[in-house]
């Protein structure tokens, strides 16, 4: 995929700014879209979204995060807030996309598109099998739990998924510790 240059999401501060000057704001905006781009939009493909739509949210909560910094809201834990964003529009976009035509199996082909396989035959027969009863495993999780999974993988503390998801700390625990119990146990059959 292409990378979306940010000048494409803060169209109207470009037209407003001197050629070629930047605010810190948009400074500040560039350096996390270069930084969280790629993790957010994992993240977003594992929502079920086209690669084209979740470009589209990515544009949606840049473009909400200038904004948010251009009014001198708090900066604490831009990391989370990008990500609870980034949530909260891929459900906005799941639930209206789900009246077309997109179904899970295309987005379970997309996540599984992402792992790389193991080198020799052998060994792509053996990773194809663990990876098929992983991708079982996840799918069979409950949505929150895959949730939870998926923000950790990102490497999201606790705390910071807990904001995202809008649930406890304890909740976020228990949730991955029953998940990464049930992956291993998949990964061991």
């Amino acid at each position: 995929m292409a990378d979306v240059p940010i000048s494409t999401i803060l169209p109207a501060y470009q037209a407003t700014a001197a050629p070629g000057a930047r605010s810190p704001v948009e400074e500040e905006v560039v350096a996390l879209f270069d930084q969280f781009r790629e993790r957010l939009l994992r993240y977003l493909l594992g929502f079920g979204l086209a690669a084209p739509d979740a470009e589209e949210v990515i544009q949606d909560v840049f473009l909400s995060l200038f904004l948010h910094l251009q009014q001198g809201k708090s900066r604490d834990n831009l990391r989370g807030w990008l990500f609870r964003v980034g949530h909260n529009l891929a459900l906005k976009r799941r639930q209206r996309d789900r009246a077309g035509s997109l179904t899970e199996l295309a987005a379970d082909q997309q996540t599984a598109g992402l792992v790389d396989p193991a080198p020799g035959p052998e060994d792509q027969v053996l990773a194809s099998h663990v990876q098929k009863r992983l991708l079982a495993a996840y799918r069979a999780l409950p949505e929150r739990d895959r949730r939870c999974l998926w923000l950790r993988a990102e490497g999201l503390n606790y705390r910071e998924i807990a904001g995202v998801l809008e649930i406890s700390l304890g909740a976020v625990a228990l949730s991955l510790a029953r998940s990464l119990a049930r992956m291993e146990r998949c990964a061991k059959r």
